[in-house]
């Protein structure tokens, strides 16, 4: 017997069960802005230094 066409057919696995708050397009986080340079390196700094503390 061919268990593999029985039953309903299977749903696509693929898409997330929610939606994340801050992907891309969304309010928060619009596509066509890019943090500069500066701002990472500033936030980089901040995370280095909370986590040595």
């Amino acid at each position: 017997m061919d268990y593999k066409k029985s039953g309903a057919p299977k749903q696509g696995k693929n898409k997330p069960r929610h939606s994340e708050h801050n992907a891309k397009g969304s309010a928060k986080n619009p596509y066509n802005q890019q943090p500069s340079k500066a701002e990472l390196l500033e936030r980089m700094k901040a995370a280095a230094a909370q986590k040595k503390d």
